[in-house]
């Protein structure tokens, strides 16, 4: 196929509103650099860091209200730029040293950023941040985060797994969750909650929800094993009554906020609290007490390591786990989609498609 010069994309401008995304038709198609593949994007998920990003959300070590950017080892966020994490296209050209038979390959792109050789996350980045993402027609980036995933899932539902799937099981095996175990589920209908159900049936754990009114059904079709109603009574109590007295061995928060500390007493000793994310509010109350004299562990994680994504993939192409697509969006109207992504009335995953598409 012959690559125009220019493509059309959604560039993130600066710290601040919606107004801060331009989509703009005349932004240079990128050449592949040795290593690298270009590819012609067709879907790309959208995601909770997307939004947190463009408002500078992250705060600081030494000021929760400060405006940040996501990585605290030093950012690496440049304006503007092409967020997008959960990228699905076609390679169109390679870069020197990439094998030209890959071209035509339909791919999933690992849009990690690792810096490292091992499976340490200490310097970890990722595409749509550290450098331009899958908001875009097409899309450059290194040849071995370009994965084909033998499926026959469309494009608009593979672009549904990647960033929320791989988050999501990066939580569980920090938590070192285990098949018979219980574990509790907050944000339950959202991209990494939903995911997170699916991903401890895979292990044999029985997922309780937690969810907002009227999204039970849909949790308990996914595979929770019950489903508590967000703001509704008492949390504690709500979570005894729906694992019928059983102990909770794992809870995976994000929620956080004023759910924080009940989460913790729902907790059996000796359980394990995982997070990565704050979407009720990042900053807690935390009872020393309750965390030492219950023996529990609190773990903070973010995205996951090839492994992590390697099972991701494994699962997929298993049928283990399956997409859950809550509304498709053309580029253009990006504010539409980030609006209605903002306001949390879909179960599973949001994903933009290029205009002709």
């Amino acid at each position: 196929m012959t690559i125009p010069e220019k493509m059309a994309a959604v560039l993130l401008t600066g710290h601040g509103g919606l107004d801060k995304l331009l989509y703009d038709r005349d932004v240079p198609v990128p050449t592949p650099a040795d290593g690298e593949v270009l590819i012609r994007v067709t879907a790309c998920g959208m995601n909770n860091t997307d939004v947190w990003v463009r408002q500078g959300a992250y705060g600081t070590e030494d000021d929760p209200s400060a405006v940040s950017t996501w990585r605290r080892q030093g950012n690496t966020l440049t304006f503007p730029r092409i967020q997008g994490t959960d990228t699905v296209g076609h390679i169109v050209a390679v870069g020197a040293g990439v094998n030209p038979a890959r071209i035509g390959e339909r791919v999933m792109v690992d849009f990690s950023i690792y810096n490292r050789d091992d499976d340490s996350l200490a310097d970890i980045d990722y595409m749509g941040h550290g450098r331009d993402g899958g908001y875009a027609e097409y899309m450059a980036l290194p040849a071995e985060n370009a994965h084909v995933v033998a499926t026959d899932l469309t494009d608009v539902e593979l672009a549904t797994f990647c960033c929320a799937y791989l988050t999501g099981e990066r939580m569980l095996e920090r938590a070192r969750l285990s098949a018979g175990e219980r574990v509790l589920v907050t944000g339950a209908s959202g991209g990494v909650g939903s995911a997170i159900i699916q991903l401890a049936r895979a292990r044999g754990a029985i997922p309780i929800a937690v969810a907002g009114p009227g999204k039970e059904a849909a949790m308990l079709d996914i595979g929770a094993e019950a489903v508590v109603t967000r703001g509704k009574g008492d949390l504690v109590e709500a979570v005894h009554s729906a694992s019928r007295g059983q102990p909770i061995d794992v809870v995976a928060d994000l929620v956080g906020g004023q759910l924080f500390n009940d989460l913790l007493k729902i907790l059996r000793p000796e359980g394990r609290y995982t997070t990565a994310g704050a979407i009720a509010g990042p900053v807690v109350q935390l009872d020393l007490r309750t965390m030492y004299l219950k023996q529990l562990e609190l773990h903070g994680s973010s995205q996951g390591s090839r492994a992590d994504f390697r099972r991701i993939v494994g699962y997929i192409e298993s049928r283990k786990i399956r997409p859950l697509v809550g509304g498709v969006y053309p580029l253009s109207e990006f504010h539409r989609a980030q609006t209605d992504f903002m306001a949390k009335n879909f179960v599973g995953k949001l994903v933009v498609v290029p205009d002709e598409r």
